[in-house]
């Protein structure tokens, strides 16, 4: 019966992840953008491409030339033979997209897809080929699931089949085994891993011969296989090591050996010479095993993978190739701490359970709620489940006559897989901590390198509930399986229903809806005629969003692709405060494929920065313009076409400009005022802040307020330390600080931001700045933009 619910949880894995790869546009999952290049780059017989250091000419592959290259070998091997030379024409890139943004309107997409194309030839096939080989490679990790859980519970079906069950149905995982991306090979050779070590260990528990040399280098082979394709497995080489160590434990505390070691406790001299010699002899033969044992983990290892690694010391100087990957990657501003991570935490879960697209396509909230408070209760139940293990142990302890030591040792052996599958899990998370503090990285996603593992502390977390409820309500415990059944239940359900309910619709325009309130008849370049428009608002104040929709008819086939673009223009700066820009059909119509007499309706949402001057008049207006050249469409002799003005109520307050923005420490600001916004070089621009600390600060912080291009030069920069030391400042007062900014003679015309922020001095003479605190606690930057200042030529 075990195994034909296994077979069945593993058939309907391969059956949904192959629904994921079917309805997933090509190029829309993870990072597949970047992934699929790699493969058929190989695929076209080329060598392995070189990670370069400037992101604009890092290739279409990104990032992903400094990732270790089996994954895309093998994909190419299966690929090869198809001709992929649309792949330019069918990879077309979405120059808009909000990439791993949630956003109320669309431009979700990371590529256009045009819907007349053949998702069965040329590329596309070969991504729907290279999917659906991950997808086995995604069965095989529900299968190796099964595997290490049976070993770390060997007498719970339950926890075994619950486990690899969660494996399967969890959302995320099936989307990504449903794509082009390297994890797909990495998850199942780490698992395997996993496998082998805990079997090694646990084969001889009872049974003391020694462990062959082909396990050994079996688990040497499968350890150079995953760090070739993915570094997030290097954890695997520790693990190895400390296997090797516990089988020479265990060789050690062989029956026979066991009395050698007794009669030593109890006659270190040696009453004739003899029993030492045994002693050492034993103690000499148990590390020579263990050396030979390293020796036939690493040899093959590294056969199979130091190439790689070396490569990577030759071409960027750093074995691990992070540099290169990094550079074109981009990192966060300001390392992040532990803090700010922790605030990241809700996204970090999302990412988990499944967030899809371009880590920008999410299911219901209450759905995450739902597995969040599952997964509480997970750790709830494994920290019983831990503590009833302890005390089993505890007894078998004092029961034992033999020394501490070697107790010590027998109860590591005994629960040998356990321990394991935590190690390897705190090694990723500790990973991925490390990596997340530098990069933006916080992804739940990254920890499935060790999904097994963590499926498996699930089921164990679920088996520990369950049996607490069965004991206190005094149930058969042929009521075990329900308990895993049900949260298994729910995750098939929403496994099912995310690729209809949430991915499809998040890749297919709006259909056409009844005409819009306001009518009119503006042509854009005899190219699209903008035929209605609506405007929805209450009284705007600076934070606000306002919500446009516009309907156009298509009026001629067109060559080129025109995004949509719809601004707020602040009326002293004559530039957008405000803007929102993309394709139609929420991103996902390039104009070059729609057709003469189509019909669109979009929506865009525009926010207004809370730091926005007010009262003022903002013009609404759209146009249509190139993103490559930035050329506009004419309309009635202009490049655009104002709708209406919207007026900007001042926040309350008895502060101009009154905000309520956190910096680290509980220091607020609450107002502002900039005068003049609208300048020429050589003037000084007098900038005005009001503080409040909602405690005492820590430290004496210095302010600055700068005027900088997008290059991050500066052309206006003050530097103020307060009157009074920032560490005497009192909670609940105000405070005001001002800033005389005087431009540079040599400030080019254009419209610059104008930042402020505080810092203390470090003790290498560099700069700490204090971060923003968003309302939902998450740190982000380390400076605030309060508006804009437009320099024209004197």
């Amino acid at each position: 019966m075990e195994r034909i619910v296994l077979a069945v949880i593993i058939g309907l894995f391969i059956l949904l992840g192959s629904i994921y790869a079917i309805v997933t546009p090509a190029f829309e999952a993870s990072d597949e953008l970047w992934h699929y290049p790699m493969v058929q780059h190989l695929a076209a017989g080329n060598p392995l491409p070189v990670q370069v250091f400037d992101p604009a000419l890092a290739g279409p592959w990104n990032q992903e030339a400094s990732q270790p290259p089996l994954y895309y070998y093998m994909a190419a091997a299966l690929t090869f033979w198809i001709d992929q030379s649309d792949m330019a024409e069918v990879r077309r890139l979405n120059p808009h997209v909000d990439n791993g943004v949630i956003t109320p309107d669309g431009n979700t997409n990371l590529a256009i897809h045009d819907p007349e194309a053949d998702p069965w030839q040329g590329a596309l096939l070969a991504v729907r080929l290279v999917r659906l080989a991950s997808v086995l490679l995604g069965a095989l990790t529900v299968y190796l699931t099964y595997r290490i859980a049976a070993e770390v519970t060997p007498r719970r079906a339950d926890v075994a089949l619950g486990a690899a069950a969660i494996n399967a149905f969890l959302p995320m995982f099936l989307f990504i085994s449903g794509a082009v991306n390297n994890d797909n090979l990495a998850i199942p050779l780490a698992s395997l891993a996993i496998l082998l070590m805990i079997q090694i260990v646990a084969k001889r528990v009872t049974v003391h011969y020694p462990v062959r040399w082909w396990e050994w280098v079996a688990l040497g082979t499968v350890i150079g296989l995953a760090i070739l394709t993915k570094e997030g497995t290097l954890g695997l080489v520790p693990l190895a090591i400390g296997t090797a160590v516990v089988v020479a434990w265990q060789a050690w505390l062989a029956p026979q050996n066991v009395t050698i070691h007794k009669r030593q406790l109890e006659d270190p001299a040696g009453a004739n010479g003899r029993k030492t010699l045994c002693f050492k002899e034993q103690l000499k033969k148990v590390i020579a095993s263990l050396i030979v044992s390293l020796i036939l983990i690493a040899l093959p290892a590294l056969l199979i993978a130091g190439w790689w690694y070396y490569r990577n010391i030759v071409l960027y100087g750093d074995w691990l190739g992070w540099n290169a990957f990094i550079s074109v990657l981009g990192q966060r501003a300001h390392p992040a701490s532990l803090a700010q991570l922790w605030g990241e935490r809700y996204g970090f879960l999302m990412s988990y359970w499944g967030l899809f697209g371009g880590v920008n396509v999410p299911m219901a909230s209450w759905i995450y709620n739902v597995l969040n408070a599952f997964l509480i209760l997970t750790i709830i139940g494994f920290v019983l489940y831990i503590g009833q293990l302890l005390k089993a142990e505890w007894k078998l302890y004092r029961m034992s006559k033999l020394s501490w030591f070697i107790r010590s040792l027998r109860a590591v052996e005994r629960n040998f897989a356990l321990i394991v599958i935590l190690v390897f899990t705190a090694a990723v998370i500790f990973g991925l901590v490390q990596w997340a503090t530098t990069t933006w990285s916080s992804q739940g996603r990254l920890v499935f390198t060790a999904l097994s593992a963590l499926c498996t502390l699930m089921a164990l977390g679920v088996a520990g509930l369950g049996d607490l409820t069965i004991k206190l309500f005094k149930l058969p415990i042929s009521t075990r399986p329900f308990f895993i059944a049900v949260p298994v239940l729910f995750l098939f359900i929403v496994a099912l229903a995310a690729p209809f309910l949430w991915i499809r619709p998040a890749y297919q325009p709006p259909p056409p809806s009844g005409a819009l309130a306001e009518r009119l008849d503006a042509t854009f370049g005899d190219q699209m005629r903008l035929t209605g428009y609506e405007i929805e608002y209450d009284e705007t104040r600076p934070g606000d969003t306002i919500r446009v929709r516009l309907e156009w008819d298509v009026v001629e086939l067109m060559e080129r692709d025109w995004s949509v673009f719809v601004h707020l223009n602040d009326p002293v700066l004559g530039r957008p405060i405000a803007q929102r820009d993309m394709y139609p059909g929420r991103g996902l119509l390039a104009t070059s494929l729609l057709k003469p007499d189509q019909q669109l309706v979009d929506e865009f949402y525009l926010t207004i920065p809370p730091t926005a001057v007010a009262p003022a008049d903002l013009e609404l207006v759209v146009g249509l313009y190139d993103y490559s050249t930035g050329e506009r469409l004419n309309v009635d002799g202009g490049d655009s076409l104002a709708l209406g003005t919207i007026p900007l109520v001042a926040g309350e307050g008895p502060y101009p400009n009154p905000v309520s923005i956190f910096f680290e420490n509980d220091l607020e600001l609450i107002g502002c005022a900039v005068d003049p916004r609208r300048t020429t070089p050589g003037n000084i621009v007098d900038v005005i802040t009001y503080w409040r600390p909602s405690r005492a600060l820590p430290a004496d912080y210095s302010f600055f307020a700068q005027v900088v291009a997008t290059d991050t030069t500066r052309h206006a920069a003050a530097d103020v330390a307060p009157p009074s030391p920032t560490s005497s400042w009192k909670p609940g007062e105000v405070y005001e600080l001002g800033f005389p900014l005087a431009l540079n003679p040599d400030t080019p015309p254009e419209t610059y931001p104008l930042i402020v922020g505080l810092y203390t001095r470090t003790t290498d003479g560099g700069f700490d700045r204090l971060q923003i605190v968003n309302p939902d606690g998450r740190l982000t930057d380390d400076f605030l933009q309060l508006t804009k200042v437009r320099v024209d030529a004197p």
